[in-house]
């Protein structure tokens, strides 16, 4: 009994891990799920930015932080490959990335983080209230830790990942993950494109 219990274990992990796998590469449909696109946040020079800015934009929505080791970069690169592969199209689409760290992140910092992926790229930040605000809005888990030693800018941040996608009337319409292919993202921000 405890062998055949064993085997029924490591069976349920293995299926868990097999749909874990899957459930991390998938691209999901999340019309009427999530709310449209609605922030009130501060890009570079001090300007406050509304989702009105976007009106008509194909919106690729990603949350992370500047000074981000891995995770951000490999999705500022992957959306910027994106951007790439839609040619023309590129006009019609941006990539909104709004920081979780707003103590290190100040607009003009963000901006050229931003920048260095993709000039349609645009870096928000706010008050911890408006990250809070619009993070719960879209279901983002993220934590700063304390920070350690002396200096007050040595911190761990960590966040949820994921890339929403929003169509020109800002309804959201997808949430991909992170380690989705280039190539299915271009997909989907075609598709998106096309029901305008």
């Amino acid at each position: 009994m405890r062998i055949l219990f064993r085997h029924m274990a490591a069976l349920a992990c293995a299926m868990t891990l097999a749909f874990t796998v899957q459930a991390e590469t998938a691209i999901h449909s999340v019309r009427g799920f999530l709310p449209d696109l609605r922030f009130t946040l501060e890009s570079s020079g001090g300007k406050v930015i509304t989702q009105d800015a976007y009106k008509g934009k194909t919106v690729m929505l990603f949350f992370g932080y500047a000074s981000c080791p891995d995770i951000c970069p490999t999705t500022m690169a992957a959306l910027s490959h994106v951007m790439e592969n839609l040619g023309d199209d590129a006009s019609k689409v941006r990539i909104l990335f709004i920081s979780v760290d707003p103590h290190r992140d100040t607009p003009e910092i963000l901006q050229a983080y931003v920048n260095a992926f993709d000039k349609n790229a645009i870096g928000l930040t706010g008050t911890e209230k408006q990250i809070a605000d619009v993070a719960r809005r879209y279901r983002v888990a993220y934590q700063i830790e304390k920070p350690t030693g002396d200096d007050k800018n040595s911190y761990e941040v960590a966040h949820s990942r994921g890339v929403y996608m929003f169509d020109a009337q800002g309804r959201a319409r997808i949430l991909a993950s992170d380690t989705e292919s280039v190539e299915a993202l271009t997909e989907s921000v075609k598709a998106l494109l096309k029901n305008r």
